[in-house]
Formats: C-alpha cells, structure tokens, sequence
C-alpha cells in the first residue's frame, strides 16, 4: 500500500487560492480516477476538484470554509499495487488527470459515484452503445457541470438513459429528470458559507465604541468582488448620465410577438439595442492601456449582465454578443444567468466581459450610479418600468417610464460620446419598430 498526496491544483488566470466550498467524499470513502472530490471557489467560479489518483482516501486536508493556498494539500489517497483503478489508465492518461478543472480530465473517464467505505473500485466501464443500459451499467461519462447539477438535485446518474453521444448523460437528461420527479429527495450537505468567527464579550470598535456583533471573513466571490470594485473606484475617473425614457411602445411590441410565440424578454430586446450602440460609439466597447498608454477599441461584443447571487455578485458575459438576435440574446441571458445563480458558470464566462448591463429594476429600484467593472470602461443600468405621468403632443398622459443610466470612463471619452450612446438606446428603447428595422 502507498499513499499519494493529491495538492490544490494551478487554478488559471492567475488565481492562487480557492475556498474549500464541501467536501464531496469521506475519510475511507474509495474513488477512481477523476471522480470529483471536492467543490471549491474561487474568485472566478465554482468548481469541483476530480482526483487523479484512485483508491481509498485517508485523509482530508482542511476543513470546509477554508481557504487554501494553490499548491496546499488537498487529500491523501492510499493506493494498492495493481488492484486500484488508476492503474488501468496508461501513463499518458495518468499525466492527462492532472487538468482537473471544469471541462478537463483523463481522456474517456467515466464519472464515478461516491462509494462507501469498504466499497471495490469498479474498473472502467466500456462506452455505452447506445442511450439503453444493462442493469448495473454505468454511465458514459458526464462532465462536472453534469454532475454538479445532479448532486445538487439529487440525482442518481446510473438511473439516467444517457442521450448524448455514445450513451453520454448531458445536461438535459438530467434536467429531464428533475422535471418527472413529483418530489425532490434531499440534496444532501448545504455547501459552506462563510460563517461569523466568535468574538469576545469585551470587543468593541475604536471608532465607535459600540460593541461588535459578528466578524464575517471575506473569501471567494465576496473577496473579488470587493478588490475589483475598489479598484475601479481607485483607478477609473468615471462620470454617470442618465434619460428618463418612455418604454410604453417597447411593451406593446413585446406583446405583439408574444402573441406569435415565445417573445425575448424586455432586457434581451434593450441588450441587442446597446450592441448596436456599441458599435457606433466603440469607445464605450475598450480598455484602458496604462502600461502602454493607449485605449484599445475591441472588435465585437462580449455582453457582461451583472448577477446577484447568494455568494455575491458576478458578472457572466455573453460571448460574440454582436452576432445574436434578440430571441438569440434572450436564450444566452436566461442560460447564463441561470449558471450563474446556480454556481455552474464556467470561470471564463465570468471574466471575458467588454461592456456590462446592470438590470437594478428587478431590485424594485429607479435608478442607481453603478461602479464601472474593472477593466471595463462602462456600465449601462436600467432601473424598474412604472406608469408614469407623460407629456405627449401636449397632453399629460400615463406612459410607461424607465431611467436608464450610464456609468463611463471620462478618459475614453467625453460626454458627448456618452451623451450620444444613451440616446441612441433610449431612441430604440421609444421606437422599438424603427430601429428593429435598421439592425
């Protein structure tokens, strides 16, 4: 018998630490090669951990809501010469498992549920012919975002009729089961958040003398999210504009095509407007050289929408924004927002932003001067539509009024561009027709 060190892995982008978010196996737990072992955050996403080692695991270094250094022991496996699944890989396979983040792994690696104690490490199972299995069969492997969202869900995967290539479970096989169920079993461990440390009955603050209740450690999303907005508030000289517009005709042509199907929603139609924008202001679509010092305009639009979710707010961007459609827009906004809220959006998705539309509205608020999401040099915010007294030919009549309002970067351009861009959207947002016609 011997025992491998399994150690937190390069993370990417720069990153050099993760909280450990849960555990997703046990002292004496046996596991096989890429069988994900841990769910961790970093600054950009949540992940799950697959091991590159299989056999029993006898040690878990840390506990959950830590946070470990990249490079920091993760687990400790104990293998058995020549009986253990990892041996039935090549070594070229082997190397390839040391990739262990979302969307990597050993070639072929077939997803391994969590075994108990005592358990014998199956060896790897053939690919599936087809979406049918045997009883006992297991699954073609799924990918971590799969099995994320099933452990979540409790979904068992050997259940599951794989329809993807070769028998592969994909997302919606699993979607799919969630749907028939008439009641949802237990998920299992919530994952941890970062709780209150304990302080002393005596502890108080200097400024203020009054005693301190609680102190919450920032780690992960909340940690990033508090160095990338000071940073901007540090580094950016930013101006806001505002319009209030009215939004009564962009209601109606929803409406209209609601009535011929499944119409894009209100923020996805106002999306494809400011993509439009973007490409007659673009120097609300660049970044800011300060090393080289120049401004570099970007060819294309990766539509970032800020997301408020229970680990903080994050910002998933729609990739090649330019080239959709508002019914295209609308389904890559609801996918990702989705990911987002659910903690599956890949870390790329979360950093690879050129230009960023808050939707505060659904805060129930008007209007708000946002912070600009560092290195971006822009934010458009749209608040709540409310009926509103409007003046139109003359007479005072109730519209349908939202204010929209942009944050910039007064070093790449001046008002008037700034000016020009918001009215731009507001113009579309008042005659939705004539401009859907010009797009």
């Amino acid at each position: 018998m011997s025992a491998q060190i399994f150690t937190l892995p390069d993370l990417g982008e720069g990153l050099t630490e993760a909280q450990l978010v849960r555990w997703l196996v046990e002292v004496g737990d046996t596991v096989a090669v890429d069988a994900p072992v841990a769910e961790v955050e970093t600054a950009k996403a949540t992940v799950e951990v697959p091991s590159p080692f299989g056999g029993v695991i006898a040690e878990l270094h840390g506990e959950e809501g830590a946070t470990l250094a990249v490079g920091a022991p993760l687990i400790s496996v104990t293998t058995q010469d020549g009986s253990t699944a990892a041996q039935t890989y090549t070594e070229e396979e082997q190397a390839g498992s040391g990739n262990v983040l979302i969307g990597y792994g050993t070639a072929g690696a077939a997803t391994s549920r969590r075994r108990r104690r005592g358990a014998a490490a199956p060896a790897p199972a053939a690919p599936a012919r087809s979406g049918i299995r045997t009883a006992g069969e297991r699954p073609a492997a799924s990918s971590p975002i799969v099995r994320q969202l099933a452990r979540r869900a409790g979904v068992d995967l050997t259940t599951l009729a794989g329809t993807g290539p070769d028998g592969l479970v994909v997302r919606r096989d699993v979607e799919a089961a969630i749907a028939a169920r008439t009641s949802a079993p237990p998920i299992g461990r919530p994952a941890a958040q970062p709780q209150p440390s304990p302080v002393a009955e005596d502890d108080v603050d200097r400024r203020t003398g009054l005693p301190i209740r609680t102190r919450v450690p920032l780690t992960g999303m909340r940690k990033a999210v508090t160095e990338t907005l000071s940073r901007s508030r540090s580094e950016i000289p930013e101006a806001t504009t505002w319009v209030d517009v009215d939004a009564t005709r962009l209601l109606e042509l929803r409406a209209r095509l609601t009535a011929g199907g499944a119409a894009p929603g209100v923020l996805a139609m106002v999306a494809r407007f400011v993509v439009a924008g973007l490409a007659r202001f673009p120097e609300l679509n660049s970044r800011v050289d300060t090393r080289r010092g120049e401004i570099t305009h970007l060819d294309g639009v990766n539509l970032g929408l800020a997301a408020q979710t229970d680990r903080g707010l994050v910002v998933p961007a729609v990739p090649g924004a330019h080239r959709l459609t508002m019914r295209g827009l609308d389904a890559e906004i609801r996918r990702l927002t989705t990911a987002a809220r659910e903690g599956t959006a890949t870390a790329a998705e979360l950093s690879s932003g050129s230009f960023t539309l808050n939707n505060y509205g659904v805060l129930g608020v008007d209007g708000s001067a946002a912070i600009i999401n560092h290195p971006e040099v822009a934010i458009l915010g749209i608040g709540r539509i409310v009926p509103r007294p409007w003046v139109v030919d003359g007479e005072i009549v109730v519209r349908q009024v939202v204010q929209l309002s942009l944050v910039f970067d007064h070093r790449v351009c001046d008002g008037g561009t700034a000016g020009g861009f918001l009215r731009f959207v507001a113009d579309a947002v008042e005659s939705p027709a004539l401009a859907v016609a010009d797009l």
